[in-house]
């Protein structure tokens, strides 16, 4: 057997000490999952279950690398997230059991078209071209969990420009690691390589062509990254 063109490279990204490297399969992301940042939107967490939307892998934009500004936008957000690698999946996976997955750790951020997804909010479409355009998840280096444990407090945090922008800590998520990951596999068969884009806390905004993003989760690291 032989491919009619050549595929495209796996998406892979670099583990803080090691010289292995984490392949990406899925990428998942949860929505609203601050309170204060689903205030903000507009919505009552206390009536919303968890929901997800998706990335691609290839939308993943390697740590060292710029931000281009994309196209068909004039108002694309930052919304800085903790993000959860998987080094095992399955479905119904308990909640009890979903921590023995996780394999580490990483910062990114979930670039948004905001005006393209308000647009498909108003007609009640998928918002894949508001949030899955090339290099919109930016990200850290990971950190494995047997280095840093399982982090459930500390400041999250990101700053453009030197100006605090979004400022949260991971006690306030309102679904934890081990229910988004349990939840996540009763709507798909998690596997290894998957990664999960926690949530933000509130203050996401505009950035502008020049601007340096600085995101921060404690005990877990940092992500620096210029728009051009």
């Amino acid at each position: 057997m032989s491919f009619i063109f050549p595929p495209q490279p796996q998406t892979i990204l670099p583990i803080r000490g090691k010289d292995e490297v984490f392949p990406v399969n899925r990428v998942y992301c949860v929505g609203r999952n601050y309170a204060a940042h689903a205030i903000e939107m507009g919505h009552d967490p206390d009536k919303e279950p968890p929901f997800f939307f998706q990335k691609n892998p290839d939308n993943i934009l390697l740590p060292g690398n710029d931000f281009p500004y994309p196209s068909m936008t004039e108002d694309v957000h930052h919304e800085i997230e903790m993000v959860v690698a998987l080094k095992s999946g399955g479905d119904n996976i308990a909640v009890a059991d979903a921590m023995e997955c996780v394999y580490g750790y990483g910062v990114s951020l979930d670039m948004t078209r905001r005006d393209l997804q308000g647009e498909m909010k108003k007609l009640g479409r998928p918002w894949e071209i508001g949030k899955a355009f090339e290099h919109s998840a930016p990200c850290s280096e990971l950190v494995s969990a047997e280095d840093i444990g399982h982090p459930t407090q500390g400041a999250v945090w990101l700053k453009t420009n030197g100006e605090l922008r979004q400022e949260g800590d991971l006690n306030q998520l309102i679904w934890k690691i081990p229910e988004m990951i349990s939840y996540l596999s009763d709507l798909f068969t998690l596997h290894s390589g998957d990664i999960i884009l926690s949530g933000t806390p509130s203050g996401v905004g505009p950035v502008q062509k020049g601007d340096q993003m600085h995101g921060y989760v404690e005990g877990v690291g940092e992500l620096k990254v210029n728009v051009t």
